[in-house]
């Protein structure tokens, strides 16, 4: 056990939080905001202190919390980090509290937004640091219900379908992963939940693996919106309200991705092996499809959400490598992919207020009248499509490396996706931020301080991990190598 329970006092920031804005008076709406901007900041800080503690060097789980619940069935409560989830806790810390601060003008209904903001966040971190599989499943549950009522309930764009839509598809993976869950407790040998035990305890056979880990992964598959079960991804990012699009995009969906990595491969890698080449071909349908629909789209949230459809695929292609440069890029596209995101859609979200817009076609000129917003849209942009500095460079790279040295077909077509991506983000920036003002936006005013802060935090994670990657690859490398039995 830690001395000091770092994780869970990271978790109970935003319960704490949630607590406390329940209690609350809905006619003190100022306070609300405060009170979730505290545990928002109470998490951020200890992400940061966690990941300045961290050891490196320690290939294990460190900062172990365990507490023992329902002993007779194996279901604790356990925490602990290693190198694969470290970054993606400080990562939610990061988004969700600017996540906060970009919704500071939210009016309606205060108490119910941040109180589900704090609730879903809180499902967030439980599934990043747990260990225990009955409560990876409790978690991810909690993370996806707050999702459908912050569509239904301040979403727009056909919101009552896309909130639907994405909590049936997410419902359905999650019932896939659990009956996988089921199936591993249920073995003589096991009859517990914990990871740890499970991977130490419990050898299966190479044709257990292949079936038990094609279910898992498109459970997981279905949350990191693996093609083909990508389709509620986009129309949930469209309809979500700016902060919830943010913890959308920018969290949610590296959830899958991490439980294929966490579950799937640590305790069945032959069975990870085997379906290798499928998850390949997959991961290249997400990388092309998704960059070829985003060049056909005029809603700007729409082309950010194909573009995450696309961006996805980098990471599910990282993890079919098998390879530890893949994982180190698969997890340094997961966090650099979260940063940018939230960082696309905290601008779209501030534009379509001042504009009642997101049809690039009907922008134009924001340059000349924001140029502090129209700043953090472009490097957005740029770190989409790679450009050396920003984060998402030496994520790709990685990738691709990796990618070319072990499909040599896919990953060369892969890289060709980059051009594309190039057209769509250059095309929106060129119409949105360029050529002459439209006269009906003609008052669209700039950033104030407290909107530039989160943006302005956003911008300084992606140019510092992309100028001081070694910063992050120290952090996962040891736990990658680890994890592929070296």
């Amino acid at each position: 056990m830690s001395p000091f329970p770092i994780l869970s006092a990271i978790l109970l920031c935003p319960v704490a939080g949630l607590i406390l804005v329940l209690l609350t008076p809905r006619k003190f709406e100022t306070a609300i905001k405060f009170l979730s901007l505290l545990a928002a900041s109470g998490t951020l800080v200890l992400s940061i202190i966690l990941c300045k503690i961290f050891n490196t060097a320690d290939p294990g789980f460190q900062f172990v919390e365990h507490l023992e619940w329902i002993k007779s069935y194996g279901i604790h409560y356990s925490n602990a980090v290693d190198g694969l989830n470290v970054s993606l806790i400080l990562l939610t810390a990061i988004v969700i509290f600017c996540g906060i601060l970009v919704s500071w003008r939210v009016t309606y209904r205060v108490k119910d937004f941040f109180a589900n903001m704090l609730f879903l966040v809180s499902g967030v971190f439980g599934v990043f640091m747990t260990t225990n599989l009955f409560f990876f499943f409790l978690f991810y549950e909690i993370a996806v219900i707050p999702m459908y009522l912050l569509i239904v309930i301040w979403g727009s764009t056909n919101k009552q379908y896309a909130a639907m839509k994405l909590t049936l598809y997410l419902l359905l993976g999650s019932a896939l992963m659990f009956a996988g869950f089921l199936y591993m407790y249920s073995l003589p040998e096991a009859r517990t939940f914990d990871l740890l035990t499970l991977k130490q305890n419990v050898h299966f056979s190479p044709p257990i693996q292949n079936i038990l880990f094609l279910g898992l992964f498109l459970g997981f598959g279905v949350l990191a919106a693996c093609f083909p079960f990508h389709v509620w991804s986009p129309d949930g990012h469209v309809a979500a309200p700016t902060a919830a699009s943010m913890l959308h995009a920018g969290v949610l969906m590296k959830l899958g991705a991490y439980g294929i990595l966490r579950v799937a491969v640590t305790l069945l890698p032959e069975g990870a092996r085997h379906w290798a080449g499928l998850i390949a071909v997959l991961s290249l349908c997400n990388i092309v499809y998704g960059a070829l629909v985003a060049t056909q789209q005029k809603d700007l949230k729409y082309i950010i959400g194909y573009s995450s459809v696309s961006h996805m695929g980098i990471v599910l292609l990282g993890i079919a490598t098998m390879t530890t440069v893949g994982f180190n890029g698969a997890l340094f596209q997961m966090f650099a992919h979260g940063i940018m995101t939230a960082l696309f859609f905290a601008c779209v979200g501030f534009i379509y207020d001042g504009c009642h817009t997101r049809m690039a076609d009907e922008l134009g000129g924001l340059s000349k009248q924001a140029p502090m917003i129209s700043t953090f849209f472009i490097l957005a942009g740029l770190c989409g499509l790679g450009l050396p500095g920003m984060g998402s460079f030496v994520a790709e790279l990685l990738v691709t490396i990796a990618a070319v040295g072990t499909y040599p077909m896919i990953g060369i077509t892969s890289i060709t996706a980059l051009l594309i991506t190039a057209f769509y983000v250059l095309t929106a920036v060129q119409k949105a931020f360029y050529g002459p003002v439209n006269p009906h936006h003609a008052d669209f005013k700039d950033l104030d301080w407290l909107q530039f802060v989160p943006r302005a935090v956003l911008v300084g994670c992606l140019i510092f991990f992309g100028i001081f990657p070694s910063v992050f690859l120290n952090w996962v490398s040891l736990s990658t190598k680890i994890l592929l039995g070296g």
